[in-house]
């Protein structure tokens, strides 16, 4: 063909093919073009723009939505109508001559489905949608007069187009792939048209309707050559959502996942060449889209229709491709079934990490170069000071940007409500609060302090942060200054925070005229220190511990100080929680019971107690608690914080949060196909804000879950700052249990002064021990409570500065689970920890120590000991332990200890301190490091085992048994390791099948047993994982003893029959009896009184392949037991009625579950091997089981003529009402 020689049109035109379109001139000649066998060439009119009535063209406010087209000529119309047909035609022909059993796209696909829809034309119309399918939905809409293309008809039409999208379909069958894979035959439908023959889950019809909607959705944008941006994204899935499209913006995050090659997220401001066939989504935030919107259209390449068309098929042609290549090999491995869209994600993760270290080389080592989260970043070596505002500014454009902030909580500030000094409080305490720089009060501070002077019980319920030390410090001085031969007695639940009060009075009282004589009573005060401290001291700090083992047996030694005992002070009485706040409430009895019988003295209680943001809920809460703490018959309670309160900037840092490039060369363009999600490790990432947070002046604490998560952390952080800031590398350091008594001290004087710039430290700091103004904390894993949390974000913002806080997730449940909803972390009550001080097996412990030190009287002491003593003692009775005293009157009662230990009080742990423990001694300067408790021993150190000790890294050489020591050296490795273990629960004399049920007793209402049990935990190896990476080096054999203590527990047997039902539905089955664990051991706090710290559901490990026993089994976590699982054994039925109530009525999906059913804190497994679904089930079979059991009962007594009451009403729900406390 010659030269176009027609000089009358000033037109262009457009040849549109198969595979390209180009715009086309008056002089090109056609000859010049590329045409390729079975490729057309159609000729379009175009009327050429007024550029300058282009530019002139107003902007629409754009929720996904696109503005109107320049007008289009009804020529064009016209071609391009008779154009569609023609091409709709050749693809539906090229599709059907097509050889091999690749996919097609959803077009063909759509275009099929006409030929069985034509005749049920819905809307009454020509049908022109229903045939063109995508193509006809987005050429409608650039004919649209209508400024808004998601208009309420435009949404109704998208819909009804992705509706038919939904199947993941074979091209040349058009039948479903699924129904496919499984061998069915019969005639398949396309799409969601067929429900009889397709067999997509739900999950996975919103996958595809998902990608249908992104990729019309990127051809929109196309066509005005803008970006895809997650934003528009975002607004456009809410507006569609709204006409009954069922796939939200989660869907299209999972496509990165599935299909990286396809959809990627980048982020903004990111080149990626190569790129015309993916589907790339920028990150991008609201408040970003003006910027977006408004910037010059000039700046972005438009396409021609045709290009956009065949973009789209093959991005259509290539996702399914890879998601049935990913569908299929996981039905492989599974067995022909697809299971859960989590199993999916996870199947692809695995296969794309696995594919992609099957790669050359040269390649894989490129790959490796970045595969931590350390070495693709760009470190900041800067050292000037920021603000807390300032850093997180800083934080998002720098370690941050790869999208992990997901929320940003600003806590506003709050000011002081000041009152004066009151003028009841003599000189000498003025002048000690003058001397401390005070000159007004708090008005909480005030009133409290008043409440104390007049000889009332107090409890101070105000935030962190207010003061609270001088709510009962300045009444205690008060009194003490004028009565010389008055004492008080404080106790602390930590040695951190007895020693932060002792500077704190010292302080105060320096140049006080009166003698005070502080002295702290503890495990550290050494035994020359005592006799004088015990002759001499006026104010004992002390804790729990010492008051049970030391101070109340031999309270002959301290008679002076309980002889004229004034006030008692409790501070941090929110610790006393749990198995260690029953042990606390019975030993404040005792020692009230003592005071009052022996020394004829009634002290008053100062409490003190945190808040987050003193919600008046929480303050009632802890006022019941409190109460229950020291049984007291009154109690004032001072709420109303008079505290000012500074900004604090609560971030949320998700490692996993969203997708990011897995190397800098798949950002230069090398290869696009590992931007998917790259999980970034959290301890290197709070290794890396903790870096940071230090070298830009921000005084810092690093909490950790455990104390090799502090070692590690700080020894990360010191490669980092080695490179940074190599001068503030000493400044940083651990604080842990199992230091050396005089190390703790040190590290706290060291960073109280300024020495210390920052320390990673494990809840030892939670409390509130004052160690300077902190100006941020930082949280790796969630706490086990919203109340520690706060309580550790506490220790910054003191001194009335504004702070910050960062919780760094995990990528367990829970962790991600406060991610996904901050509101349920910021909007949530704090958790009521109430004390059970009548736990039968603890009062009677405590009742053989107080009678040895004092007779015991029924008459007289039931008011401290409440009215389960007189059974208690008729237990003890029994035992051998206690014998009447028949010289007095038996209506008072008296009891006398008569065991065989001297000092009962020595086999009572209240919080499971070990005895016995380990000492890990440094080789070269034959040093003591540290001492480990023979439980965590065997986890720390064994023969080849890397041990950190303040970010110093040691082998164990030698772990001597005998002598109880692991002989270490320093030494410089690029792994750590980690033990092979597993936790058996042995019930002793439970070992029946569940047919051969015993339990004959009418009055029963379960088949639950509570029995003693054998807790075992086995060491058999270890392994060696590289840092960073995460990668097995190598694994070990170990041959170390086994670890056993006894305990209790509650359990009851899952019937054989639903193991059988469940595994037919491809559901875990352990993964079942796991949840329901879970979910019985949730619910248990509606009936007993009890901490979550005090029982543990029986967890099985993912990667232990044993036999699992087939039982719902809950126990005490502590040696011995605590008696909590056999109060909750008469209730076992109405704990799994409640926990199948908890689990069919929480709206959470997927097998996991969320923290409000099936996730629990205290899950030794980390809440790996759940499965939701498949605990219903359980739970109900045993449910079933139960009533058929007592049914038969029920009939057996019938037909013997007995009388059976208790079955009669429990199986009656309207006589049988809820046993227990709510």
């Amino acid at each position: 063909m010659g030269r176009i020689g027609v000089k009358t049109l000033t037109c262009f035109f457009f040849a549109i093919g198969e595979s390209q379109g180009v715009k086309l001139g008056l002089q090109t000649n056609i000859h010049s073009l590329a045409i390729a066998p079975g490729e057309f060439l159609v000729l379009i009119p175009f009327i050429k723009k007024d550029r300058q009535a282009a530019a002139q063209t107003p902007k629409s406010d754009f929720s996904g939505n696109l503005t109107k087209q320049s007008p289009i000529s009804n020529l064009a119309d016209s071609a391009y109508s008779e154009m569609m047909q023609e091409f709709s035609c050749s693809s539906e022909k090229s599709s059907k001559e097509e050889s091999s059993g690749e996919p097609g796209n959803m077009f063909s696909g759509y275009k099929r489905r006409r030929d069985f829809e034509s005749n049920d034309n819905r809307d009454g119309g020509d049908g022109r949608e229903q045939q063109e399918g995508p193509y006809g939905l987005l050429w409608s809409v650039l004919l649209s007069s209508k400024e808004d293309v998601f208009e309420e008809q435009s949404c109704a039409k998208f819909v009804e187009v992705l509706k038919f999208l939904d199947c993941l379909t074979n091209p040349r069958t058009g039948k479903c792939r699924l129904f496919g894979s499984r061998g069915k035959g019969g005639r398949a439908g396309v799409g969601g048209g067929n429900a009889s023959s397709c067999l997509c889950p739900a999950w996975l019809k919103r996958i595809m309707m998902a990608f249908a909607f992104v990729n019309i959705f990127a051809a929109f944008l196309q066509l005005r050559g803008e970006e895809i941006r997650s934003c528009r994204l975002k607004d456009a899935i809410k507006q569609l959502q709204r006409f009954g499209f069922c796939a939200s913006y989660e869907d299209v995050v999972h496509l990165s996942i599935l299909c990286p090659k396809v959809v990627s997220f980048v982020e903004n401001n990111m080149k990626i060449a190569n790129a015309n066939d993916l589907l790339v989504i920028i990150n991008s935030e609201m408040e970003e889209r003006d910027e977006v919107e408004n910037r010059p259209k000039n700046d972005r390449k438009s396409l021609s229709l045709a290009m956009i068309f065949n973009t789209m098929r093959k991005r259509e042609s290539s996702f399914r491709t890879k998601l049935w290549e990913v569908s299929k090999s996981l039905m492989q491995k599974t067995g022909n079934a697809i299971t859960t869209l989590e199993d999916l994600l996870k199947f692809g993760k695995e296969r794309d990490i696995h594919l992609h270290e099957s790669e050359p080389t040269c390649r894989k080592r490129s790959q490796n170069s970045t595969s931590s989260s350390s070495s693709f970043r760009t470190r900041c070596h800067d050292t000037n000071d920021l603000l807390p505002l300032e850093m997180v500014h800083h934080l998002k454009e720098g370690i941050g940007s790869k999208g992990q902030i997901v929320h940003v909580e600003d806590i506003c500030a709050r000011k002081a409500n000041y009152v004066d000094i009151p003028c009841e409080l003599s000189d000498n305490t003025k002048s000690i609060l003058k001397h401390t720089g005070i000159t007004k009060l708090y008005s909480h501070q005030a009133e409290s302090i008043m409440a104390s002077l007049a000889g009332k019980n107090v409890v101070v319920a105000t935030m962190t942060s207010s003061g609270k030390s001088l709510c009962y410090n300045v009444p205690v001085l008060e009194v003490l200054s004028k009565d010389l031969s008055a004492c008080a007695l404080y106790l602390f639940p930590t040695k951190a925070l007895a020693q932060d009060q002792l500077r704190a009075l010292l302080v105060m009282t320096k140049g006080f005229s009166a003698s005070i004589n502080v002295g702290v009573y503890d495990g550290d005060t050494s035994q020359t220190d005592r006799p004088l401290i015990r002759a001499n001291a006026r104010l004992l700090i002390t804790n729990p511990d010492m008051l049970h083992v030391s101070i109340l047996p031999s309270h002959r030694d301290f008679s002076r100080i309980l002889s004229n005992l004034r006030f008692v002070i409790i501070d941090e009485a929110h610790a006393y929680k749990g198995a260690f706040g029953c042990h606390t409430a019975l030993i404040l009895r005792r020692l009230r019971r003592l005071c009052s019988h022996v020394y004829g003295c009634n002290p008053s209680f100062i409490f003190s107690t945190a808040t987050s943001a003193n919600p008046r809920e929480h303050c009632m809460r802890s006022y019941g608690a409190v109460q229950e703490l020291a049984n007291l018959s009154t109690l004032e309670l001072i709420q109303n914080d008079g505290s000012p309160s500074s900004q604090k900037l609560f971030v949320l840092w998700n490692p996993v949060s969203s997708p990011t490039p897995a190397s800098n060369a798949s950002m230069n363009g090398a290869d696009t196909s590992t931007f998917a999600y790259k999980s970034l490790s959290p301890i290197s990432e709070t290794s890396f804000l903790f870096a940071e947070m230090v070298q830009h002046g921000l005084r810092c604490i690093a909490f950790c879950k455990s104390r090799k998560l502090t070692e590690i952390v700080l020894s990360y952080t010191h490669e980092i700052l080695q490179e940074t800031a190599p001068h503030l590398v000493d400044l940083v350091c651990a604080y842990r249990a199992g230091y050396l008594a005089e190390d703790r001290r040190k590290i706290e004087r060291d960073f109280f002064s300024g020495k210390l710039c920052g320390i990673a430290a494990t809840n030892a700091l939670e409390l509130g021990i004052d160690v300077g103004h902190i100006d941020a904390t930082l949280h790796l894993g969630f706490p086990g409570s919203i109340s520690s949390l706060w309580q550790q974000a506490g220790r910054s913002g003191r001194r009335e500065k504004s702070s910050l806080a960062v919780y760094v997730a995990f990528e367990s449940p829970l962790d991600q689970y406060f991610m996904k909803f901050p509101n349920k972390l910021f909007n949530s009550p704090l958790e009521c920890f109430p004390i059970d001080s009548q736990n039968q097996k603890v009062l009677e412990q405590h009742l053989i120590c107080a009678a040895v030190e004092h007779q015991l009287s029924l008459l007289y002491d039931e008011k401290f000991f409440g009215p389960g003593l007189n059974n208690a003692v008729m237990s003890l009775k029994s035992k051998g332990l206690l014998s009447s005293d028949p010289s007095h009157d038996s209506a008072i009662g008296i009891w006398s200890y008569i065991g065989r230990e001297k000092k009962p009080c020595h086999e009572i742990s209240i919080r499971a301190v070990e005895t016995v423990k380990y000492r890990v001694i440094s080789m070269r300067c034959n040093e003591v490091l540290e001492e480990i408790e023979e439980s965590r021993a065997f986890f720390q150190v064994y023969d080849g085992a890397v041990y950190l000790h303040q970010g110093k890294t040691y082998m164990v050489k030698e772990l001597d048994l005998s002598e109880k020591i692991a002989w270490c050296y320093e030494a410089s490795v690029k792994y750590y390791t980690k033990t092979r273990d597993y936790t058996d629960i042995h019930v002793l004399g439970g070992e029946a099948a569940y047919p051969a049920r015993s339990s004959k007793n009418p009055s029963s209402r379960t088949t639950a047993r509570a029995n003693s049990c054998k807790v075992t935990t086995t060491w058999f190896g270890f392994y060696c994982i590289e840092r960073g990476s995460g990668k097995v080096l190598d694994t070990f054999d170990l041959s170390l003893p086994k670890y056993s203590y006894e305990s209790q527990a509650v359990w009851i047997q899952v019937p054989q029959s639903v193991k059988k039902t469940v595994e037919e539905k491809s559901f875990s089955f352990r993964g079942g009896l796991h949840a329901a664990s879970h979910a019985v051991l949730n619910v248990v706090p509606l009936y007993i009184r009890c901490n979550s710290s005090d029982l543990a559901p029986e967890c099985p490990n993912p990667h232990d392949t044993r036999y699992y026993p087939e039982r719902i089994l809950i126990y005490d976590q502590h040696p011995g037991g605590t008696g909590v699982s056999k109060q909750i054994q008469p209730f076992f039925t109405e704990l799994l009625t409640a926990a199948l109530e908890l689990l069919t009525s929480c709206c959470c999906s997927g097998d996991a579950g969320c923290p409000n059913c099936v996730q629990s804190l205290v899950c030794h497994e980390y809440n790996e091997e759940i499965h939701k679904n498949a605990a219903i089930m359980i739970i109900k079979a045993v449910l079933d089981a139960e009533a058929s059991y007592f049914a038969e009962l029920r009939d057996s007594c019938q037909n013997h003529h007995d009388q059976c009451p208790e079955i009669i009403r429990h199986e009656n729900p309207a006589q049988n009402p809820k046993q227990g406390i709510s």
